[in-house]
């Protein structure tokens, strides 16, 4: 088992040799048995928790506006979403170090729709498509960079970074933007999307809680047994959690958006 919050591994589960994706070939492996539940699945609850992203991509995709079921209603961000809920399936279902590459890059394209989307607003058409055409550069020379130099801590710092620039720019936008938005709208918007943050650090603290004390969780999963084993798999909650917290904060971007058009149509 290496050390750090990057490259904790959880090996030698006894059904681990013996699965459909077997043998797992991943960098990570988390403190979920593998293969313990169906020879389909390595990691049931961590497959099946990114249902979560899943289900909010498409409540956005399906509401009102869509134009039934093969017109859904897209944006960057809601597909993002998606994505990130098949990529991350694939992957705890598989532990295959191809598909550990896609989850991981689907959660850069996660993040990069959050900052394409705060960065854009209140910008001018040339400064939203150079904006855009700068997220890409850089999205795509990262994606190159790491597929080469494949080591997970660079990851977690540019995700960690694109994640605090969406908070430094929200921040602006909220209390510091001239002409000011309107104050209530503001003050809503502010409280609803420091709750989206707060929900997803709950989740990330609970994902570092699966990762430092993994024998801990398994002995008291094997203690209350099924189903209630499976609250105890803290991984599957910072699916759901990072799920409830993105989309959360998606609507509040969506709607500054929205606020945005009405100011420019009274200009």
């Amino acid at each position: 088992m290496g050390h750090g919050h990057h490259n904790i591994r959880f090996d030698g589960d006894p059904f681990a040799l013996s699965g459909a994706w077997s043998p797992p070939t991943s960098r990570a492996n988390f403190c979920e048995e593998d293969y313990v539940l169906t020879f389909y699945l390595a990691e049931f609850i961590n497959s099946l928790t990114n249902i979560a992203y899943v289900y909010y991509a498409l409540q956005y995709m399906y509401s009102p506006g869509s134009r039934g079921l093969l017109s859904p209603k897209l944006d960057f961000m809601s597909i993002s979403l998606l994505v990130l809920g098949v990529g991350s399936f694939l992957f705890h279902a598989s532990l295959r170090q191809a598909l550990e590459f896609v989850d991981e890059l689907s959660m850069m394209l996660l993040i990069w729709s959050m900052l394409q989307a705060t960065l854009t607003v209140r910008q001018t058409p040339a400064i939203s498509k150079a904006i855009s055409a700068v997220l890409t550069v850089i999205f795509v020379s990262f994606t190159a960079f790491y597929l080469n130099s494949p080591l997970i801590i660079y990851q977690v710092i540019a995700f960690l970074s694109g994640v605090g620039v969406v908070i430094l720019r929200s921040l602006y936008l909220f209390h510091w933007a001239q002409p000011a938005l309107p104050k209530a709208k503001s003050r809503e918007w502010s409280k609803r999307a420091i709750t989206a943050l707060f929900i997803c650090i709950v989740g990330y603290g609970i994902w570092n809680i699966d990762l430092e004390f993994c024998q801990v969780l398994r002995d008291i999963r094997q203690r209350v047994g099924l189903p209630w084993a499976w609250l105890f798999e803290f991984h599957g909650w910072w699916h759901v959690l990072t799920a409830i917290g993105a989309s959360q904060f998606m609507t509040v971007a969506r709607e500054l958006r929205e606020e945005t058009k009405r100011e420019q149509k009274k200009e």
